[in-house]
């Protein structure tokens, strides 16, 4: 959530900024709509002074005997005027709210422009892709032999979902394994089990809601749960509503998950295969710092990342996300894209981004700054470490032989208690 107070006193800038991404703010309804809740605020301000004064008023009169049935009788009529206008109040702030949770991050300056993934701006490459002597296959051609079985799948559960089975099981297995233990290990995360379904209030957290609630999988009951679309959401509101001390900053945290999106607005793309589904695993890392620290941290957290595939020996590329490709509560992202051989091009792995104080401010996630002695908002970060389904396609496509097998990196052999290539 942007500031209110920034909205209140500069909307034309926000406006402005928000522009870039292609958002479009009324600021003229949005300006009524603040006056407005200005002028009822200073109606109910002067009710309940009133009020009060009539209260005081009472009491001196009964203290001296004197009759207060009409003080009295005023002092209701005061009552019932300030708990309308209070009602108004209420209502005013609610839409005031409801407005506030739709609006985007503001960018940060050093962000590209930008329409769409077009304007994207490739930062760096690692590794060289292979030149194959025969046909690569997809991994799905190469996955059905070995373990892969939409078929089932579909049976159990309809389109975008997989069964995996023997050896290819584990090594989806191996995968998350390897990850996490990198990122404890190497990296310095904490490890977390969390919970895979989450009330309303954590989605408004992190802003997956109330925007983009088509994409999400409700679970019906009282109360309501929401399935998580990435451990982003219950790692980020372990500090919601919390003053965390200066010594506690930064924190990391790391988990594996699945993760479920409806993909509401993704009709027709990427159909076959294991690249876009309803239910895939991630590992996850989330960064809890002080402001000044945030951005050195979406430096540190997109190295993390990358660490992973270097370590898995695949060929990627490191994309700094322009205006109108950046997420709606990142102010600055980094993709990841690893090479797939049957595409001829990279695709997206891992996202890692800072947020700065937008979600904090929705969750109410706190530092108490030892400087001033007060509680300050954190700014927090996220980012893929990466999404295991997308890392087991590129390791099918990019360590396949010429017979159909695929050789297993190195660094996972030993999670697959010697296993060194999948037939």
């Amino acid at each position: 959530m942007l500031d209110p107070k920034l909205l209140r006193s500069d909307l034309t800038g926000v406006a402005a900024a928000l522009a870039r991404r292609g958002f479009a703010l009324d600021v003229e309804a949005f300006a009524a709509l603040e006056e407005r809740r200005k002028a009822v605020q200073i109606e109910a301000d002067r009710l309940r002074a009133e009020r009060n004064a009539n209260a005081k008023a009472v009491g001196q009169a009964k203290s001296k005997g004197q009759d207060a049935a009409a003080l009295m009788a005023a002092g209701e009529s005061l009552g019932e005027q300030l708990q309308g206008i209070e009602q108004q109040l209420e209502a005013i702030q609610a839409q005031v709210s409801s407005l506030q949770l739709e609006l985007p991050n503001i960018l940060n300056p050093s962000v590209p422009d930008g329409r769409d993934e077009g304007g994207n701006v490739e930062v760096r490459r690692w590794g060289t892709p292979r030149q194959f002597a025969f046909a690569p296959k997809d991994h799905v051609a190469l996955g059905e032999r070995i373990g892969m079985d939409f078929e089932a799948a579909g049976r159990l559960s309809g389109a975008r979902f997989v069964v995996l089975k023997g050896a290819l099981a584990r090594l989806h297995r191996a995968l998350a394994q390897f990850m996490l233990n990198l990122h404890v290990a190497d990296h310095g995360y904490r490890e977390a089990y969390v919970p895979y379904l989450v009330h309303a209030t954590a989605l408004v957290g992190t802003g997956q809601l109330p925007k983009f609630e088509l994409d999400q999988f409700a679970v019906r009951g009282d109360p309501g749960f929401y399935l998580i679309p990435t451990a982003e959401v219950p790692l980020t509101n372990l500090v919601r509503d919390q003053i965390l001390r200066a010594e506690e900053l930064p924190l990391r945290l790391v988990a594996h998950s699945p993760c479920f999106r409806s993909e509401a607005g993704a009709a027709g793309k990427d159909t076959r295969g294991m690249i876009r589904q309803h239910q895939f695993d991630k590992v996850e890392l989330v960064h809890i710092v002080r402001p000044e620290n945030s951005y050195a941290a979406l430096e540190e957290l997109t190295g993390h990342a990358e660490a992973v595939l270097r370590a898995l020996e695949l060929p990627y590329r490191v994309l700094a996300l322009c205006a109108g490709d950046t997420g709606f509560s990142a102010a600055k992202t980094y993709d990841l894209e690893v090479w797939l051989p049957s595409q001829q091009r990279y695709r997206e792995i891992s996202s890692c981004s800072n947020c700065e104080s937008f979600q904090a401010r929705r969750m109410q996630a706190r530092w108490r700054n030892p400087q001033t002695s007060k509680p300050e908002l954190v700014h927090t970060l996220n980012g893929s470490g990466v999404a295991v389904g997308r890392a087991l396609v590129a390791i099918l496509e990019n360590c396949q032989q010429e017979d159909g097998s695929v050789v297993v990196p190195a660094v996972l052999v030993p999670y697959m208690g010697g296993i060194s290539v999948l037939k």
